[in-house]
């Protein structure tokens, strides 16, 4: 490798700096800094008006900014000519397939014919296409007569076929049935990861997210609150916000009454619970859990476990979430377990019976009250 593909491999394929939207007087998106590497998955989740659209439709130059500067390989994209350049090495899929009342294969293959492409290469990319989506057998179907999931594969076969720079995905899941919503996203990324398509991904679903990305944004008001990879993002998140929004269904405040070596013993409630973390003795923090990290057993079951924590609890709720069970405990404090349905059976677990339950102290995560991050920021 020459300096000059080392110098652009270090270059962010997109960078944004001070980034503001306003409209109506309204501020919509506040952003220092954020950038997106050449070949990476990111995601932005949030819930609705978190600014995931607002953001993407900016970075696609759909949206004028108020203030600040976006850059492609470095270079500032200002100039009409800049951002026309910028958007023909661009594809977006929007949550509703926007199709042109024709056959799939002339919607997969429009892009290519606006570039100018040679008639037999179109036929051959747009094929290749339509067969990496599963669509090729519809090829001469007029695109008013698909289905949701179809309209939607037709879609990304066209954003596909012209390999962009950048894919930008906004929420194109959401409208989908489970079925063809499951099937979709295993073809997405099955291409996404053999194409290594730089892609940016905006959606409310963090199981989407968990599953597609390399780093996600958890983003809230406008602003990125925390960035990282996934596994950091579900299991250390920045404050408790992103601790609710991941899922974690147990967020205690708690004083650290003891520490040694590492391990803080924290006053919670009515309880006590170990955790590994930093803190200071007698400092005010806040424990998140997971409740996949939770296990229940019997009082009188006596097993041998290397859990720090094993807690009497009463079982106050219990709520059917499909392939698993919600268990809503009482210790002295809420506790959340989750738990499948066979062992809800072998425990006999019900509302009112007392249980015991498990959990380490490196699965309890500690932030510092009044020190928690507010602002993503990037190295």
């Amino acid at each position: 490798m020459d300096k000059e593909d080392i110098l652009s491999e270090s270059i962010p394929l997109l960078e944004i700096k001070n980034l503001q939207v306003e409209r109506g007087g309204a501020v919509l998106l506040q952003l220092p800094f954020l950038e997106i590497r050449s070949g990476e998955i990111f995601s932005l989740i949030g819930s609705n008006g978190a600014g995931k659209t607002t953001l993407l439709q900016t970075l696609a130059c759909l949206m004028k900014p108020s203030a600040g500067e976006i850059f492609f390989r470095g270079q500032r994209i200002e100039s009409h000519s800049s951002i026309f350049e910028y958007r023909r090495r661009l594809a977006i899929v929007f949550h509703e397939p926007l199709l042109f009342d024709t056959t799939v294969f002339e919607n997969v293959a429009s892009g290519l014919k606006m570039r100018g492409i040679e008639r037999s290469e179109i036929r051959k990319i747009a094929t290749e296409q339509m067969n990496h989506f599963g669509i090729n057998h519809l090829h001469d179907r007029s695109a008013r007569t698909l289905s949701g999931g179809e309209a939607q594969r037709t879609s990304l076969a066209r954003a596909f076929a012209i390999r962009p720079e950048i894919l930008f995905l906004d929420e194109p899941l959401a409208n989908l049935d489970p079925p063809s919503r499951e099937s979709l996203i295993e073809d997405l990324e099955r291409i996404l990861r053999e194409t290594r398509t730089t892609t940016i991904f905006a959606t409310h679903d963090k199981v989407e997210a968990l599953r597609l990305s390399d780093r996600i944004a958890v983003m809230h008001g406008g602003k990125t609150i925390q960035i990282g990879t996934p596994e950091e993002v579900m299991n250390h998140p920045v404050n408790e916000f992103v601790a609710f929004f991941v899922g974690i269904e147990t967020v205690l405040a708690g004083k650290v009454i003891h520490k040694e070596n590492g391990t803080l013993v924290v006053s919670v409630g009515g309880g006590r619970i170990e955790a590994v973390g930093e803190a200071e003795l007698g400092e005010d923090v806040t424990l998140c859990i997971r409740p996949e990290n939770v296990t229940l057993s019997n009082p009188s079951y006596q097993e041998m476990t290397s859990a720090r924590n094993v807690i009497p609890g009463k079982i106050s709720r219990v709520i059917s979430l499909g392939f698993y069970q919600k268990i809503e405990l009482d210790c002295g404090f809420p506790l959340v377990a989750y738990v499948t349905h066979t062992s809800m059976e072998n425990l006999s677990l019900r509302e009112g019976k007392e249980v015991k339950a498990s959990f380490k102290a490196t699965a309890v995560h500690v932030l510092r009250r009044g020190k928690q991050i507010i602002m993503a920021k990037e190295e």
